[in-house]
């Protein structure tokens, strides 16, 4: 998961605990009042999240959440790119199985899956058909993983709404008592609170952030994707740089320029 969304939790969390404090409203005493409120709310939401989804899905969204915490940062698309030049320029001068010795050294293991199957003299069509068909199970998963989350976020508010409910109901029965209304209401709008709170502080950023990181992954795996055809047809040095250049922003093009050019 990208540092910044740790980054933005934590500036939406503190803004929101601070304008609380700065408007004399001690935000403990508001999120937690009644520990029956958040069993409610994170409860619900999780068991009917569960019961909207199989097994698997729920252990590949905790796979990806997981993979998303503590994955290594996406490789430089810049530094790839040269690589893959690295590669264009020995394959047209040698052929494609010198790049052998050289495919071993690959840390992604994606470039080197290509690469390795190039080498083999794999038809190109079937090294694409392998590598669009590991991305399309990769973009799967995430999907999982981004829509497990998403389901949380959507019955969170609506567990805060039921926790309301009933502790409407509970006021409205207990009306003997007219000192107790005021805490009562209070305790009963903090399940709201609740249901608003983990949908828009937790989980539909981590939704959000999921779904994005897929998205910068699949199109590094088509950068990658491209490289390695290229190379397989023997397209020169030149025109796989002015082709996978196109892949990155204008800012990255120049870099990659500077650094050829060094």
């Amino acid at each position: 998961m990208d540092p910044i969304t740790i980054v933005g939790l934590i500036v939406a969390i503190a803004a929101t605990f601070g304008a609380m404090t700065m408007g004399g409203i001690d935000p403990a005493s508001v999120f937690f009042a009644d520990p029956g409120s958040i069993i409610l709310v994170v409860g619900g939401a999780v068991g009917a999240t569960l019961a909207s989804h199989s097994m698997d899905d729920a252990i590949a969204a905790g796979k990806v959440l997981v993979k998303g915490l503590i994955k290594p940062k996406q490789p430089d698309a810049t530094e790839t790119i040269k690589q893959l030049l690295g590669f264009a320029e020995t394959a047209r001068k040698e052929g494609l199985l010198a790049l052998e010795s050289a495919a071993k050294q690959i840390e992604d293991p994606f470039l080197r899956k290509g690469i390795e199957m190039s080498v083999d003299g794999t038809d190109p069509e079937v090294v694409r058909e392998v590598l669009e068909t590991e991305m399309a199970s990769m973009a799967q998963r995430h999907a999982t993983g981004s829509a497990f989350f998403m389901t949380l976020a959507g019955f969170g508010p609506a567990f805060g709404v039921a926790g309301t409910v009933i502790g409407l109901i509970d006021m409205l029965n207990n009306l003997s008592d007219p000192s107790a209304l005021g805490p009562a209401l209070a305790v009963a709008f903090a399940t709201t609170l609740w249901g608003v709170f983990i949908a828009n502080y937790i989980f539909l950023p981590i939704a959000n952030s999921l779904k994005r990181s897929s998205e910068q992954e699949m199109a590094y795996k088509e950068l990658v994707l491209d490289g390695i055809l290229s190379i397989q047809a023997g397209a020169s040095p030149r025109a796989v740089s002015d082709r996978l250049a196109a892949y990155l922003s204008p800012g990255k093009q120049e870099a990659l320029q500077e650094k050829k050019s060094a």
